[in-house]
This record gives structure tokens, sequence and C-alpha cells, in this order.
């Protein structure tokens, strides 16, 4: 059916090349109804065979993929198999790939077999698959590193709601399948279905999946605001997406034509997709070209101080990014490199100590005294129930001007509880300096309350480094930009 080599390539990589040939994403779904199949069909053995390849002629340079529904084979009986059979082949005559449209989900001797059977006995070069009973259903497909996996995220249909919508500890459950899938994505063959009538849901599915390929159903018969749900679910550079048409190209009066004006709008989303994403880049400042800084941000991304997907803050607020600082305790390259940034800041100020907050602070800030030669105090967290009961620890006299050091500010409201004991204690605060600005308001705060704020990285300026040095990708980076928007709004 195919060559060896062909069989090792990548479904993905087979995918982006047919994408690339044909300029399109544009997938046909391949659903016989026999009764539904012109006159014509009924003077061939095999009539749904013989319009399968009808289509497959018709629309071979439109299209990137077809898919063919395993249950609309199924219901032919037991030649339906060999119908099926038949029209992956010819799909691989016409060089395009095949996903088998059967949503498996069983236990996994069971998947093994199904496995087997779409991948080696039918030769799909992709599955659907369901992942309600969890990895041990999905993980003899994922198994097949060649071969592609699309898992059901949010299907297109109204009853998606009925549990795919549903609280999932916090969040709807759909979301949490996204995050899941990204999780079992390690061999680069794992993608999503996500349906294009939900898009506003697609921002959500796009920012938790920002790598993998999404198969979008509902663009035809169903209904769905096609430009809409593109806008949502695109990738920064056009790609990634699969959209799936059956009824509306399949049935209608010009396959062909169908196919074309479906692909033309497509293509138009891209392109204004590709368009925003340059316009965006454009308007995102560069990064400091500081060597000592280039390398302390890619320290913190390869420590994973800096991940993506969906956390809660201290705040209660949904993110799509984490960043933890206390994992710079364990890598002393980093940490030194990030006390000399701070260095840099405190040149230009005027104090007696230093100030660490506790807990992500205060090694950060050992390091800083120790390289700056400061004398370090801290202030405690709750005061001491035993000895002299000291809320700030360390020497020092009232009325000195101390700088606070702490990890990072978000809202800056822990900034102002900590920094209480050190007023009552008689010292003067004037300036906060941290490793990252999440730029969520704590600047503007500390303002308010006469403290200025510094920082060695505004949370933009540190991911655009990351994104200049292939780390993220622009998508999480632009994710992480419309959260910041919102937040501000």
């Amino acid at each position: 059916m195919t060559s060896p080599k062909e069989d090792r390539m990548h479904f993905f990589q087979r995918l982006q090349e047919a994408s690339d040939r044909n300029k399109s994403l544009l997938c046909v779904g391949l659903d016989p109804e026999p009764k539904r199949l012109p006159d014509w069909c009924l003077d061939f053995a095999d009539p749904v065979l013989a319009y399968n390849r009808h289509i497959i002629d018709l629309t071979s340079d439109l299209v990137c993929a077809y898919k063919p529904n395993a249950a609309f084979y199924e219901a032919l009986g037991g030649h339906g198999w060999s119908t099926l059979y038949d029209t992956i082949r010819y799909a691989h005559e016409a060089g395009v790939p095949v996903i088998l449209d059967a949503k498996r989900g069983d236990i996994g001797s069971s998947a093994a077999n199904y496995a087997c059977g779409a991948f080696e006995r039918m030769g799909a070069h992709a599955i659907t698959v369901n992942p309600y009973m969890g990895w041990d259903a999905v993980e003899p497909f994922v198994r097949y590193a060649e071969r592609g996996v699309f898992v059901l995220c949010l299907t297109s249909n109204a009853g998606a709601q009925d549990f795919q919508m549903l609280d999932g500890n916090g969040r709807p459950l759909y979301e949490r399948v996204a995050e899941q899938c990204a999780g079992w994505n390690e061999r680069g063959n794992v993608g999503l279905v996500a349906g294009a009538t939900y898009p506003d849901e697609l921002c959500c599915i796009r920012r938790l999946a920002p790598d993998q390929w999404i198969l979008l159903p509902g663009a035809g018969a169903q209904g769905a605001n096609l430009d809409i749900a593109l806008e949502n679910s695109l990738a920064s550079d056009g790609s990634k997406v699969v959209v799936n048409a059956s009824r509306s190209i399949y049935y209608a009066d010009d396959p062909r034509e169908a196919a074309m004006l479906l692909r033309e709008q497509v293509e138009a989303a891209r392109e204004r997709k590709r368009a925003a994403t340059a316009r965006d880049r454009r308007q995102t400042p560069r990064a400091i070209a500081d060597p000592n800084k280039v390398d302390l941000a890619l320290a913190l991304h390869d420590l994973q101080a800096i991940q993506f997907g969906n956390f809660t803050l201290q705040s209660g607020v949904q993110s799509p990014i984490y960043v933890d600082l206390r994992l710079l305790v364990s890598n002393p390259q980093g940490l030194c490199l990030a006390a000399s940034q701070y260095g840099k800041i405190l040149d230009d100020l005027i104090f007696d100590r230093l100030a660490a907050i506790p807990y992500a602070g205060l090694p950060l800030g050992t390091a800083v005294a120790m390289q700056t030669r400061t004398p370090l105090i801290y202030p405690r967290k709750e005061a001491k129930e035993y000895g002299t009961g000291r809320t700030v620890e360390g020497w020092y006299h009232p009325g000195e001007t101390v700088v606070v050091l702490d990890d990072l500010i978000s809202s800056g409201g822990s900034k102002v509880t900590a920094i209480k004991p050190l007023v009552a204690a008689g010292l003067k605060v004037q300036d906060v300096v941290v490793l990252i600005d999440r730029e969520s308001g704590g600047r503007e705060e500390m303002a308010a309350q006469g403290i200025a704020v510094h920082s060695v990285f505004k949370l933009r300026d540190l991911l655009d480094i990351l994104v200049q040095h292939q780390r993220i990708t622009a998508e999480q980076r632009m994710a992480v930009d419309s959260f910041l928007k919102e937040q501000a709004a």
C-alpha cells in the first residue's frame, strides 16, 4: 500500500507536506449513504467505492487529508470493510493522508487491537480516539509513533455540553483533556478534535495546546462560523488546523466547486492570521540584548521555572503561565546570574540594608547580599511566639532605609503585607526590586503607596527573549499577552 520509507514518515509531516503542496487545510469526509448516491454509481459492482474514487479524483489537489467515518462502512455489512480498505488505498495512490474517524476508546488489550486494525490492516495514517477511559486506552495508538492520534476534546455536536463542559475540579472537562493531551504528545503524534461550533472555547484549547494540530469539524452542514473558529484556532503562522467538511462537499451538486470555495475561505482566514501575527511582532519591543540577561532568561526556562498551561494564582485568577522562581535554589549558576542582575539595579539606589521577603525572595536576597557585600534582614511571616518575639530578623537601626527584594510581583498585595512589619520596626521603604514583574498591576499598586518597583524583567520582555531563542512559541507568548490585556481591561 505504501513504501517502507513512506510508512516511516511521521503523520504530521505527511499532513504538512500535503497542505503545502495543495495550499490547503481542507479535509473532506468520506461518509457514504448508499441511498443518497447518484444513479450512475449503480453501474459499478461497488457503488460506494466508485463514488469515493470520484470524490478523490475531483478534490485530491484541493485537500490536505481525507476522513472516512468507519461507522458508514460498518453499516454496509461485511463488504463495507473492503470498501473502506480500497478507499484508503485509493487516497494513498492520490498522495493524500487518511484520518480514520473511528473514535475508538477501550481497555488496553482492546485498544491495541483497534490500533492494529486501523494502522496495520486498514493502512490509515491517523485515527480519532475517545479519551474517556484514560491513558491506557489511548497509549496503544500513540505507540505507533509514525501515525497520528486525534483525541476528542470538544466535539462539534450539541450534546458536547452534556459532559465535556462539566466542571472538572474548577475547570471545564474539555480544558483538562486539552492539557492532558499536551502531556501525552511526547512522540509529537497527538492532536485534538475541537468543533468549529464552539469558537470561543477554541481560544482556550489553542492556548493550552499551542503546538498541536486541531481537527476542526462542524464547518460545513453543521453551520459553524468558520472565520471566527479559524481566527481562534489557527497557529500564528496559519497552520496546525485541519478543517473537515463532509456532507457539504460529498453530496454537493459540484463537489469540486464546493471544495474550492471552502478552501478559498480557509486560505483567506490563514492570510489574516499571518498578517495579524506579523503586525503583533512589529509592535512587540525587542528584548534587551544583554548577554547575561539572556543567559538568565534561558536558564529560567531550562530550569522549568517558566511553565505554560492553566494555573490558579494566589489571587484566584486563572493564568496561562506560572513562574516558580523557588527552583533557582537548585541552580547555583542561575542564582548567581540573577544576583548579578539585582546588583545592577541596586547600583542606582540609595539604601542602608536589604530586606528579603520569605520564602522565594530569601535565597535570592542572600545571594544578592553576598555578591554586593550588603547587610540583609528579613520580615517574618508571623511573629515569634517564643524568645524575643521578633517580627524582623537580623540587625538594623530604626530610621534606616531598606530595599525590599523578592522574586516577582503580580498585583502587589503580598508586598504591601510584607512591608508592614518593616515600617512598624521604624525602617523606611522606598524601593522594591524583583526578578520578574508579571505586569499585573503590582507596579501601579506600589506606586500608590509611594514605593518604586524595579524589575530585572518585565514578563513580556522575558518571553520575547524566549521566543527569539526558540525556547517557546510565538503562540505561547501571544496567549500570555492576551491574558495580560484581559486582566488590565
